[in-house]
């Protein structure tokens, strides 16, 4: 389906501060998605077709090993784009892109990105700078995995994921945070009941709500405030106007 506005591409970032030339050269092809929660959008080595903004979903990009085991390298919401392989000069990438938070997300025919890629310096810069913000947080969450406790982790992983949707509760099962980590369900069990315990969230069901955010900032490692200070720095928010 075919956007018919142009409010709902202001959802996204990377949209929204595009110029009107650009916007308007792209927004024809822009296609309104749904996405459920665990739709694979692609695989590794597989050749990517298209691009999507996400505007209200999180999409998690996970690194799969050859036994079946997965971890998540990074997060993907409304301030960025899934498929980055398609315009930095490759058409395969070896992770899984994965619906973390079910939502809408806008797809574009990667070709034509690319091609948009080559034409605009202004729309070049900008995928570059979202790049390296996106080689941030994977850097960082490498270190955090090394580290860090699965406490600090799970807090980390929380936050990133609260600033890319409209609320503070996500769905999400602890096996699947688990499998999101690389760890144990066990040990995300143990994490999550003490931050429970503690009044930063409440977890039933499948639901998580963050209840105290301030306090669980203050229970995360130094990893969440480097990669948002550094989207911040590359990718000014406009949504909120």
């Amino acid at each position: 389906m075919h956007i018919l506005t142009s409010v709902f591409p202001q959802k996204n970032r990377l949209l929204a501060v595009l110029p009107d030339a650009e916007f308007k050269r792209l927004s024809p092809y822009l296609e309104c998605i749904p996405l459920k929660l665990g739709a694979v959008l692609y695989e590794p080595g597989v050749a990517l077709q298209h691009v999507y903004f996400p505007t209200d979903c999180i999409i998690s990009l996970l690194y799969v090993m050859k036994d079946g085991a997965s971890a998540e390298i990074a997060v993907v919401g409304n301030e960025g784009i899934v498929g980055i392989s398609l315009f930095m000069g490759g058409e395969t990438t070896p992770s899984r892109a994965v619906v973390q938070s079910a939502g809408n997300a806008l797809r574009l025919d990667g070709q034509l990105l690319k091609a948009e890629f080559n034409r605009s310096d202004i729309v070049h810069n900008l995928l570059l700078r979202y790049t390296q913000a996106l080689l941030t947080q994977m850097a960082q969450t490498a270190v955090c995995n090394r580290h860090h406790s699965i406490e600090q982790q799970l807090c980390r992983w929380l936050l990133l994921s609260l600033d890319r949707l409209p609320n503070s509760s996500l769905i999400m099962t602890q096996q699947l945070i688990a499998n999101m980590l690389g760890v144990r369900r066990e040990g995300v069990t143990e994490s999550a009941g003490k931050l429970q315990e503690a009044g930063l969230i409440n977890y039933r069901r499948g639901k998580i709500t963050v209840l105290n955010r301030p306090a669980l900032e203050r229970s995360c490692c130094e990893c969440y405030a480097v990669v948002k200070d550094e989207f911040d720095r590359l990718l000014p928010d406009t949504t909120a106007a």
